[in-house]
């Protein structure tokens, strides 16, 4: 894999777990709180994406629309999915789940749909991220078994809207050459409209805001970040090996989960984040 590549995932991952630490301590904020963050990076990233349209030579092209619509709704069902999970799920299943089953699935469409042939060592490390996500996502870390299956089956919701997203994205930046920046200003915006409608008649924003100001900033900020940081990798490498190797924010979390939020089995978080870093070695080597 390229190291350029590899080094944005790398640095996505930190920031991509970072934020979901945030969001999982909003648990009553629903469709409200993801209006809240996705508003916040629509103020951040609009104005320097509409800067980068005037002083850049793009020709700006009606697919760009349709691309941003597309992943807008993704992300829009990624993102209510999700806050769902945390609410119901420990952090130590919900986010393990989803983002081990969203490259699995992203993976196997690359390969399957898109012809793309990431070789013996990416495949291997490919299958080594998900066998370590799931590990440690599927131990007896939630409070009660309902709690826990729950939290699978958000998990696996999510994940297939990450596996959506993933394929879309890159189709977008690569098919439709839409400039990242671009890409995920007018994504984000469209994101922010769409939820309005829901959030506003929810009449819990001012106490929303109140309450988790904080988590929406910092959702609102890191994940951008963590965001561009993937549809640039994409640019440089093949999906089927950046897919996988952003999960590395998966041995964050978990040990997060287990140090901040006091979440059990740190021993199984361990085991399954050694194979993790395995997989991206093996996917580095590809």
């Amino acid at each position: 894999m390229n190291g350029s590549a590899l080094a944005l995932v790398l640095t996505a991952a930190v920031v991509h777990a970072a934020w979901n630490l945030a969001a999982k301590h909003v648990r009553d904020g629903g469709a409200s709180f993801v209006f809240l963050y996705y508003t916040v990076s629509a103020v951040l990233c609009v104005p320097v994406a509409a800067v980068a349209l005037l002083v850049e030579p793009w020709r700006p092209q009606w697919s760009w629309v349709l691309a941003a619509l597309v992943t807008a709704v993704c992300h829009v069902l990624y993102g209510v999915v999700l806050q769902r999970g945390y609410q119901v799920g420990d952090l130590s299943v919900v986010y393990p789940v989803a983002r081990g089953s969203g490259p699995l699935l992203s993976v196997f469409a690359a390969v399957v749909l898109l012809g793309e042939r990431p070789g013996v060592w990416g495949l291997l490390g490919a299958l080594l991220v998900v066998t370590g996500v799931l590990i440690i996502g599927t131990g007896p870390g939630a409070k009660d078994r309902r709690a826990r299956r729950a939290g699978y089956g958000y998990g696996l919701l999510t994940g297939a809207t990450i596996a959506a997203y993933t394929l879309w994205d890159d189709h977008s930046v690569n098919a439709l050459a839409v400039p990242p920046l671009v890409y995920f200003g007018a994504g984000v915006l469209l994101q922010s409209l769409m939820l309005a409608p829901r959030a506003l008649r929810g009449g819990d924003l001012a106490r929303l805001w109140r309450d988790h100001r904080r988590e929406a900033l910092i959702v609102g900020a890191f994940s951008p970040v963590a965001y561009l940081l993937v549809l640039y990798a994409m640019r440089l490498a093949p999906i089927s090996l950046v897919a996988p190797a952003r999960e590395v924010s998966i041995v964050l979390g978990s040990l997060a989960a287990w140090r901040v939020l006091g979440e059990a089995d740190p021993l199984r978080r361990l085991a399954g984040s050694v194979i993790v870093l395995t997989g991206i070695a093996a996917i580095a080597a590809a």
